[in-house]
């Protein structure tokens, strides 16, 4: 499964020129802002490059080469003079930066460690989908704790700020909630997904208890998924991920609540005609009974049949399960692609 990084950073990063004097606070401040731009860049081709397919793991460098940005912006900062004696607005743009190296270096280092083993299980796919928002949550109280102290800064120093969002941070914004949307979806499918692997395993290890326990649990998550989905607007107008994960989820549903009541009858005379065949085994002939006889012939047209039902659900099974789980990678594919820019 393709799993998505969930990126929504207010970037507002700043560099330094060299130390020296200004003549007007607005030019201070324009100093410290003039490599904002290749920061946001960096950052913006990771954001686009996980949008697009590319696993945390195999696109690593790209945050390697973000934390060397923001490591040389951040040593040029702190050379930068103070403006009239007062360093605050210079000192908290190095927080910030601090805290954008910080999370990137360790909560992102292990957030792409989580990916390895998060479709292991649907607790550990939360816990990476949660360190990814707790990871933006730290950047966002990071950026507004910079953007108070800019505006502080600008106040004492009667500068007028312009509001403005250039295209590179708009494309951010619009990615994290992206990436938030979908996050919100996958992870509705992904308990489904994952509940019908155990469900699986239990009928190759021909597990009954573990079958009836796997089919009941998927039946009650594709029911409460199902009402979730149904609960979600669509992204933006598009309802086509919502749509082919309610389709999902439908069969999901069908399969625990009735597909599987046959697969787990077929197991169950399964089961049954081997003890009556082993105690008619353990019989000489001429030792066995009429009633023998008929209870191993009885047992056998029912494991026949069963044999049949079980071939016929379990073929369309596979050939639904195939479709419809094919329509959701490619769903989820087309969706980040529609809605993240590629440029």
């Amino acid at each position: 499964m393709k799993i998505l990084f969930s990126f929504s950073f207010l970037l507002l990063i700043f560099s330094s020129s060299q130390a020296q004097s200004y003549s007007s606070a607005s030019e201070y401040m324009e100093a410290i802002g003039i490599e904002y731009k290749e920061i946001k860049k960096d950052t913006w081709d990771y954001t686009r490059a996980v949008a697009h397919n590319k696993s945390g793991r195999k696109i690593d460098k790209r945050r390697q080469e973000l934390l060397s940005t923001i490591s040389k912006a951040k040593a040029k900062v702190k050379k930068m003079p103070k403006y009239k004696n007062d360093g605050s607005y210079r000192d908290s743009v190095v927080i910030y930066l601090q805290m954008n190296y910080s999370v990137l270096n360790n909560d992102y280092a292990k957030i792409v460690d989580m990916e390895e083993i998060a479709e292991q299980s649907y607790d550990l796919m939360e816990a990476y989908l949660l360190a990814q928002e707790k990871a933006d949550e730290k950047l966002k109280e990071a950026a507004e704790h910079l953007e108070a102290g800019q505006k502080l800064f600008a106040q004492n120093n009667n500068v007028t700020l312009l509001e403005r969002d250039d295209e590179t941070t708009k494309k951010l914004e619009k990615a994290g909630a992206v990436y938030k949307y979908y996050n919100k979806v996958y992870l509705i499918f992904f308990k489904c997904y994952k509940q019908e692997a155990y469900l699986l395993d239990a009928y190759n290890r021909k597990d009954i208890s573990a079958m009836e326990q796997s089919k009941n649990q998927l039946g009650e998550y594709a029911l409460e998924g199902l009402t979730q989905l149904r609960k979600l607007p669509a992204y933006h107008g598009d309802k086509t991920l919502l749509d082919v994960a309610i389709k999902v989820l439908n069969f999901y549903d069908d399969e625990a609540n009735h597909k599987s009541t046959t697969l787990i009858d077929f197991y169950l005379k399964s089961e049954k005609f081997v003890r009556v065949k082993e105690a008619l085994d353990a019989k000489s002939e001429k030792n066995r009974t009429k009633e023998d006889i008929d209870r191993y012939n009885s047992s056998l047209t029912l494991y026949n049949n069963a044999i049949n039902d079980f071939n016929s659900i379990n073929t369309d099974l596979n050939q639904k399960r195939t479709a419809y789980l094919t329509a959701w990678n490619s769903e989820a594919q087309n969706f980040t692609h529609r809605h993240v820019s590629k440029k």
